[in-house]
């Protein structure tokens, strides 16, 4: 495989550059393979679901050559046009339903607390949805497993509400009352019974993720509390 270009972005665990025309390459910093995920994604493609195409994978799995999607994120997209806040929710709950349709390949691992057989992608947020100009384009399948689409809808409802915000622009839209009308603009297209009930689940799961930060694991257990009385 060919030297990567510049630095594009980084993640929690990886790096990703320029590898050429329409081409990015993602590396693992910790030496974990991707051989898996990009089988995933092989797969989901070949499904009909949008997401990235790849290219290569190295020997040992640690790099992925994968299709550039041009366009920013649904978060970055939301800071720029809050209005399109009930839009980008409903966008988000397709992707999930379109994705629960889906049945799980044999490789796939289950999901924590669930028992279910179908594809679930465990950090589908909108930091990893890209508006491209053809449409929503899912990346990040590290977490990819198999389960039950509500255990995913909870999931996405617990990092909606509790995750870190970021810096700059993005504080306007995400702090307060908007972070919460996107929580209900999702949550609005499913049955919030049987995802909540997935809930308690859920946060213990994420309790135990080291990404995660000590007011991130207060603001959970916050939300667990609070849905609890409200049940």
């Amino acid at each position: 495989m060919k030297q990567p270009g510049g630095l594009v972005a980084s993640g929690r665990d990886s790096d990703i550059f320029e590898h050429g025309p329409g081409l990015v390459l993602r590396r693992s910093r910790n030496g974990r393979s991707m051989a898996v995920e990009a089988q995933t994604m092989d797969y989901l493609r070949a499904h009909g679901y949008p997401i990235p195409t790849v290219a290569e994978v190295s020997s040992d799995g640690t790099e992925l050559v994968m299709e550039r999607i041009n366009g920013r994120s649904m978060l970055a997209d939301l800071s720029r046009r809050p209005w399109t806040l009930y839009k980008h929710g409903k966008i988000l709950a397709d992707l999930h339903r379109r994705l629960h349709e889906i049945p799980a390949p044999p490789w796939l691992t289950a999901a924590p607390g669930t028992s279910g057989n179908k594809v679930v992608h465990l950090d589908l947020h909108p930091l990893n949805v890209i508006m491209s100009p053809d449409g929503p384009v899912v990346i990040d399948w590290t977490n990819a497993a198999q389960g039950d689409g509500a255990t995913d809808v909870a999931l996405t409802w617990v990092l909606l509400a509790t995750a870190g915000i970021p810096t700059g622009r993005l504080k306007a839209l995400v702090l307060g009352r908007f972070r919460m009308m996107f929580v209900n603009a999702f949550l609005g297209n499913f049955d919030v019974e049987a995802v909540r009930r997935e809930l308690a689940a859920v946060v213990e799961w994420k309790m135990l993720d080291t990404n995660m930060t000590t007011s991130e694991q207060d603001a959970m257990q916050s939300l667990l509390a609070t849905v609890k009385t409200l049940s």
